[in-house]
């Protein structure tokens, strides 16, 4: 599939990614480099809905119809001579990775968790909920002149009253999700261009008993960003430096590459009629597109649309 029916549905976005499609036909994106999170609506118009500040990063609807957010903290930015961004390392002003949640009618922003047994998080990156209402996330790790975080992966119930590390150690992990029966969780590492699936016994635990497989590996030099599942159960992983959308089997057996024309292709989600709409963030163009997809996407725990 090539991408020549790609529509531009917003532009000079700073650095957009976490895409959420919405009933209304608008989408809401986090834009990393402004500190916003933002609805873009069916005619274009951009709308700033609240102002966490720091890094906001992966962000998804919840039970309660608010809008749960992974803040990275914050990155230093550079900005290429043909305009294009890029994160860099830790920012200057740094202020700490934690879990929001956004009241989308008044945009009022909670501090959830900004630790986990007294270790503090440090660049919380994507999240993904379960059918009971907790949820999984992923801490990113933020990166120095001469060290770099190590970091894993973590549960909150629904409840919302404790977290826990799952996993640990990862090296960099970013994109999240669950198959479509909730019975494995997908993770996606930026550097080592790796999908893991890990087998879960019940609703945040690892069954000890299976081992963690990975998933199918294209040859050429790629990093993976966030994820979304398909309705076939197909891991639709955000790719970076090829740029574009690769789609793995369930059984790890084989993947699809959907090129994008931007390097920094970060995610995708589904939304539109019967979920066959694909919403891209094109991140270093500053672009937020979409294309009919050739399978519907999963719907989400808690999707409006």
């Amino acid at each position: 599939m090539d991408n020549t029916n790609l529509q531009v549905l917003a532009e000079n976005l700073e650095f957009p990614e976490g895409p959420i499609a919405m009933a209304d036909g608008s989408v809401l994106v986090v834009e990393i480099a402004r500190g916003t999170l933002t609805r873009v609506h069916s005619d274009g118009v951009k709308e700033v809905v609240a102002r966490p500040g720091g890094g906001p990063n992966g962000a998804a609807l919840g039970p309660d119809g608010h809008c749960y957010l992974c803040n990275n903290g914050g990155f230093q930015w550079h900005r290429g001579r043909d305009g294009r961004l890029f994160p860099g390392e830790q920012a200057a002003d740094y202020s700490g990775g934690r879990i929001e949640r956004i009241n989308l009618e008044t945009g009022s922003v909670d501090v959830l968790f900004d630790a986990c047994d007294g270790e503090r998080l440090k660049g919380p990156n994507d999240l993904v909920f379960d059918e009971t209402g907790g949820f999984w996330f992923t801490d990113h790790g933020k990166t120095r002149p001469r060290s770099r975080d190590r970091t894993g992966v973590f549960y909150v119930p629904a409840a919302m009253n404790t977290i826990e590390e799952i996993i640990f150690p990862m090296e960099a992990p970013n994109g999240i999700g669950l198959s479509p029966d909730e019975k494995t969780l997908y993770v996606a590492e930026t550097p080592t261009g790796r999908v893991w699936a890990y087998a879960l016994s019940k609703p945040g635990t690892l069954d000890e008993h299976v081992p963690r497989r990975m998933l199918a590996q294209r040859p050429d030099y790629h990093m993976f960003d966030s994820l979304a599942v398909d309705a076939r159960g197909y891991v639709c992983v955000a790719t970076l430096i090829t740029g574009g959308i690769t789609a793995h089997s369930p059984d790890g057996a084989m993947t699809e590459f959907y090129p994008m024309p931007d390097v920094l292709t970060t995610n995708v989600a589904f939304g539109g009629e019967a979920l066959k709409t694909a919403y891209i963030t094109l991140s270093a163009t500053g672009k937020l597109v979409s294309m009919p997809w050739p399978e519907a996407g999963l719907r989400l725990n808690f999707q409006q649309v």
